[in-house]
């Protein structure tokens, strides 16, 4: 297949603090955060070609610190948007136009395997898109101020994950048809447009890194499975 991937990696992480270093351009076991990902996807023999959206002002950081990574995959590396829906948007943008399936990560994520993106892609057999998830196990309250109102159940509910798999022209579709808004998950793109979304199994062990505290657990788990660079 001729597949590309676009890793979203320009949040700034506000809960990391003010010292202007992205938060998935800080270290992880060694590495910027967001090159365990790109390694990942790299790993893919499908992928031919990574998108890796960056913040403006850390293009020429990102440049020096990615070409390197991949020896077999092509890597464009382009400055994301003011939302994450503008930054996958601009990550489609270098996206070649023939290319028919593409698949969408969050930097965020570095515990990502090649086993997830490979299964994403495949459920895209009879599919629009394919969303890695986990299925929720806490027991939900909905509540007014402090006090609980209801408890909610949790049977068909799950937590969405990245990455997310997506045939490229439905994607570019639903983009393009909610230009302007501020999505947080492309899936959600796609299901507004009527494209048929699908669960993958995901991985308890994908966290998303958003505090300080889970960048410790992520470098945690990772030196656990991998061996440092």
């Amino acid at each position: 297949m001729n597949d590309w991937a676009i890793i979203v990696s320009a949040g700034r992480g506000a809960r990391f603090g003010d010292d202007g270093v992205p938060k998935t351009f800080r270290p992880l076991a060694g590495l910027p955060m967001y090159v365990h990902s790109l390694r990942a996807f790299e790993a893919v023999p499908s992928i031919a070609g990574i998108v890796l959206v960056v913040p403006d002002n850390w293009l020429e950081y990102a440049m020096e610190h990615s070409m390197g990574e991949a020896t077999r995959a092509a890597v464009e590396i382009t400055p994301g948007g003011e939302t994450r829906q503008g930054s996958v948007r601009a990550g489609l943008a270098r996206v070649p136009l023939d290319t028919e399936r593409v698949i969408v990560h969050d930097a965020a994520r570095p515990l990502v395997t090649p086993e997830l993106i490979d299964s994403s892609l495949a459920a895209l057999k009879d599919a629009d898109g394919a969303v890695c998830a986990v299925p929720l196990v806490d027991t939900l309250k909905r509540a007014k101020g402090s006090v609980v109102d209801a408890t909610v159940a949790r049977a068909e509910l799950w937590r969405a994950q990245t990455p997310q798999a997506f045939i490229a022209k439905v994607l570019r579709e639903a983009h393009d048809r909610a230009a302007g808004d501020d999505a947080t998950d492309d899936a959600a793109l796609v299901e507004a447009a009527g494209g048929r979304v699908v669960l993958v199994s995901g991985d308890e062990r994908n966290i998303k890194v958003t505090t300080p505290a889970e960048l410790e657990l992520a470098e945690a788990l990772m030196l656990g499975t991998r061996v440092r660079p």
